[in-house]
């Protein structure tokens, strides 16, 4: 019995391991202490991570971070705990009711059951939903006051040091992030525009053209700054006309300007749109003459977030950056609207995913009424800001 009980620690510290980056930390937790250790030890015993999606009496509908809804099962013998986001300590877990669960929080299931749409609890390990919003918001704070973001202009693999392009109010300027073997990084998934979904990563993988935003501490003048955690992503800005599209389905077809081609993009719930008034994209337009279009793209503005994505690195308009600065900096103040505000022949502003599918897209900030932009001398070189995402991060929300 004693290697046993040690055999479940090790496994519930390795648990808080692998856990930790999702969220979510657990500890060995049995309605049925001998007979779940002893399913563990012969290896039958696995774990389910999501989010309560529904609650029904004993039953609890769980949208699992991969894979299709599962109907968990609750016993009156499951032991149900409480911890904080971020804990590594279990010994500080609470014991909490069923009752106590709620629709939003995220929760570890440890079941014997086999795989299926259906399994019983043997333990539950809980994160509330107000826990981790209240987390969210400290990160984005976090991320506004200690954040910076550009475009990466040069990697040194060697050293694991990073330049980036900011936008600054003497123009653009050039900082070197320096990282280390510390230094979180993260980055965005081909087609997803949720910083949930950012995937652990390595400064080697990070190139020269990538956005990349980061937080940690710079130096007294601003030219050097050493990164605690990095969030990059390939990111895609298209301008054009729509050709056709189809708001149901939240799919459009613009003709991209400097391609030539026809691009297919997808608008999902995380995607904003808005459709610029008339007179706001003219007196962009107007400004833009005589200073020129920013060569960046604002990327060195504040960090924001929605309350879905965790601490997603968000947008803003960086100072003196032109049309970009401009544009990134009204909408930020206005509400966005929705597919049904454009129609075909609108003139388009598009930052996107890279995509994965060939001429396919998915939509972070998508603009609308920019005719006058465009058509100025400098308005094809602006560009949007990809951190913008769900009104900043993450970051959802979108480094997110």
């Amino acid at each position: 019995m004693e290697r046993i009980k040690r055999a479940g620690l090790v496994w519930g510290t390795m648990c808080v391991a692998v856990l930790v980056a999702s969220g979510l930390c657990t500890v060995q937790l049995l309605a049925e202490p001998q007979a779940a250790q002893g399913a563990a030890a012969a290896g039958a015993a696995r774990q389910v991570v999501g989010v309560i999606k529904a609650i029904s009496g004993d039953s609890i509908t769980l949208k699992p971070d991969t894979g299709a809804d599962v109907n968990v099962t609750v016993k009156d013998a499951t032991r149900i705990v409480s911890v904080a986001p971020g804990q590594t300590d279990l010994k500080a877990a609470k014991p909490i009711q069923a009752s106590d669960l709620q629709v939003g929080d995220r929760i570890l299931v440890r079941t014997v059951s086999p795989n299926g749409p259906a399994i019983d609890a043997l333990g539950i390990i809980a994160m509330k939903r107000s826990d981790l919003d209240a987390k969210r918001a400290s990160e984005r704070d976090d991320w506004q006051k200690r954040g910076i973001g550009g475009l990466v202009s040069a990697v040194d693999a060697g050293t694991g040091t990073l330049t980036i392009t900011v936008a600054a109010a003497g123009g653009p300027k050039a900082v070197t992030v320096e990282t280390s073997k510390a230094t979180v990084v993260r980055r965005y998934a081909p087609n997803s525009v949720q910083f949930d979904d950012a995937t652990a990563s390595s400064a080697s993988q990070i190139k020269v053209g990538d956005q990349l935003r980061a937080r940690g501490t710079r130096n007294a003048d601003g030219s050097s700054f050493a990164a605690e955690e990095i969030v990059s992503g390939s990111f895609r800005n298209i301008a054009g006309t729509i050709n056709a599209m189809d708001a149901g389905a939240g799919a459009l077809t613009v003709m991209d300007l400097a391609t030539k081609k026809p691009v297919v993009v997808k608008v999902t719930a995380q995607s904003q749109v808005w459709k610029l008034p008339p007179q706001v994209a003219q007196g962009i337009a107007a400004r833009m003459k005589g200073r020129g279009a920013a060569t960046g793209d604002a990327a060195g503005g504040a960090a924001g977030g929605g309350a879905a994505d965790s601490a997603r690195p968000g947008g803003g308009g960086g100072r003196g950056g032109g049309g970009a600065a401009d544009l990134q900096q009204i909408l930020g103040r206005t509400p966005p609207g929705s597919l049904m505000d454009l129609q075909k022949g609108d003139a388009v502003m598009i930052v996107s995913t890279e995509g994965s599918d060939a001429g396919g897209v998915t939509a972070i900030t998508l603009v609308g009424g920019v005719e006058p932009i465009l058509t100025s001398p400098n308005g094809q070189g602006v560009t949007l800001s990809p951190w913008a995402l769900g009104g900043g991060g993450g970051e959802g929300d979108a480094a997110q």
